[in-house]
């Protein structure tokens, strides 16, 4: 076990995966230089055939990667900022998420499509959004949200492995986060949640960077004498609704949070099926907490009023529990 930060993380997955299968390649925007540092130093070991910098044009080099995957390749698609997902709409949902299905099982589409989510500061509005929830309801697509390295490095390389498309979100507050982490290989299933703290007053599930906050929020209701679970479905397709559903018959109360909008968002789904399906569990109404249906400001208080945080998970649970 050593320590490494969420950037290394992603940048030793990458690497150890690029090793692994010489039909595995990256390309995306600055990925030569590593505009956040995860590629950085991938183009000196492994050459500019396999680490491709696109052109400025989203829809054109996830085209490429969707039909790579197609002719037998493993391609990681790096899309920069989650906003840019827009630009290429076609190509994850129409192409990528269908063709397998289209083609009768003849076709595996094998491909990695990464993106930095959430707001980091001042970004504004098209480089802060969290739009993992945009994909929850395509057919064929798995979607991955890591709240911390150990499972950021262990579910990426499960998703470059996989043989289904699997949309990655990395969130970009979480790139100086540290963590011990195994030196030999290992995997994250996708589809398993964690358990990222027991308890037994309130269950809170937390999607992302947000387990962070639903922590901190933890830590301080203990001093007031409440036990708050804390849940990471680690993946939002699929999802682990066992484990979601074991914890709310344990604690009987449950606030979930997102960074993403309100409506219709992950938090909507996983309240969804809670009330769907863990109804009689309930003590209270599943209540949510995510950012209000605004684009995300650029100002820097207006930024910090719409997001979730600690204090704002505190609050939310006392004003649900008696």
């Amino acid at each position: 076990m050593r320590e490494i930060n969420f950037i290394q993380a992603i940048n030793e997955g990458l690497a150890e995966e690029l090793r692994l299968d010489p039909k595995t390649f990256l390309m995306g925007l600055d990925v030569w230089v590593g505009a956040f540092g995860a590629t950085s130093g991938l183009t000196d070991e492994f050459g500019s055939e396999r680490v491709l910098n696109a052109p400025i044009s989203e829809a054109g080099y996830a085209g490429a990667g969707v039909g790579a995957a197609m002719a037998g390749m493993r391609p990681i698609v790096e899309i920069e900022f989650a906003s840019f997902f827009y630009c290429c709409w076609d190509q994850v949902c129409n192409q990528a998420a269908k063709l397998r299905y289209m083609s009768g099982g003849q076709a595996d589409i094998p491909i990695t499509f990464r993106a930095v989510c959430g707001a980091v500061g001042s970004a504004a509005a098209q480089h802060s959004e969290t739009v993992y929830s945009q994909f929850m309801s395509v057919p064929g697509l798995k979607i991955v949200v890591p709240s911390g390295p150990r499972d950021m490095k262990g579910l990426l390389k499960s998703a470059i492995r996989d043989n289904n498309p699997v949309l990655v979100f990395e969130h970009l507050k979480l790139g100086r986060s540290k963590e011990d982490i195994p030196e030999d290989d290992y995997l994250v299933p996708i589809g398993e949640a964690a358990i990222k703290r027991e308890g037994s007053d309130i269950t809170i599930v937390a999607v992302g960077y947000m387990v962070t906050e639903a922590l901190k929020a933890a830590d301080a209701l203990s001093k007031d004498g409440i036990s708050a679970e804390v849940i990471d479905p680690r993946t939002l397709i699929p999802l682990d609704e066992e484990t979601i559903l074991s914890s709310v018959a344990k604690t009987h109360n449950v606030l979930v949070v997102d960074e993403g909008h309100l409506r219709c968002g992950a938090a909507a789904e996983i309240s969804a099926v809670i009330a769907d399906k863990g109804f009689d569990s309930l003590d209270s109404p599943v209540k949510r907490l995510a950012a209000p249906d605004v684009p995300v400001p650029f100002s820097p208080p207006l930024e910090k009023f719409v997001l979730p945080n600690g204090k704002k998970i505190t609050s939310a649970v006392k004003e649900m529990l008696p």
